[in-house]
């Protein structure tokens, strides 16, 4: 199986519809994001273990979340979680020249491995991608007001920091328990959130 066929299913099953997001999947191919002794398994439509406890995601659950955060060229985007960095690559592909990605990873070793895998790519080169190794729960206020804000690691609950930090008519994404959950900032205090469940994903960690 090659990236194209990987894209092509994920188009077939209904669940990668932008013509923006396609292009961005066929651009940042998912074998430059999984450990060498899985490159084997690389297109495969499942999560794949990247050692330390995580994970690089299902691609059907990437594709499903960033249909939800719907990234725009010119976006800042908050990635937290980058584990190996494929959503991050994805994520710069999405919002141009003009974007800006700031990815947050708290494993020193997959923070390096980011760093490795999105260079590949000429992202962090041209200062798209901002990589840091931090604990996420207070986002970046440095950073921000971000326009999207997602999470690829389960919460009990969304910290109020993210909320904070994002614009007025962002949009945040993120696992709560077993169920995607979208929040749109209507305004300050006023939030129109969505749930979708059926989802599994590794804990968020602070540590």
């Amino acid at each position: 199986m090659s990236n194209q066929e990987l894209v092509k299913q994920l188009v077939t099953d209904g669940v990668l519809k932008s013509p923006r997001l396609i292009d961005a999947f066929q651009h940042i191919n998912r074998a430059d994001f999984v450990p060498k002794e899985l490159a084997d398994q690389a297109y495969i439509n499942a999560p794949l273990p990247l050692g330390f406890g995580q994970t690089i995601s299902q691609p059907l659950t990437v594709a499903f979340m960033l249909e939800l955060l719907q990234p725009a060229p010119g976006d800042n985007i908050l990635d937290i979680g980058s584990g190996s960095g494929w959503q991050t690559a994805l994520l710069a592909c999405l919002v141009g020249p003009a974007g800006k990605i700031t990815a947050l990873e708290i494993v020193p070793e997959l923070y390096e491995q980011s760093i490795k895998n999105i260079s590949r790519y000429d992202f962090i080169k041209r200062g798209a991608v901002r990589m840091l190794c931090a604990n996420a729960t207070a986002g970046l206020a440095a950073a921000a007001p971000f326009d999207k804000i997602i999470a690829a690691a389960e919460l009990a609950e969304i910290p109020p920091a993210w909320l904070n930090q994002l614009k007025i008519g962002g949009r945040l994404v993120a696992p709560i328990g077993h169920s995607l959950t979208l929040i749109i900032k209507k305004g300050e205090g006023q939030l129109d959130r969505r749930e979708f469940p059926g989802f599994v994903f590794v804990p968020f960690v602070t540590s």
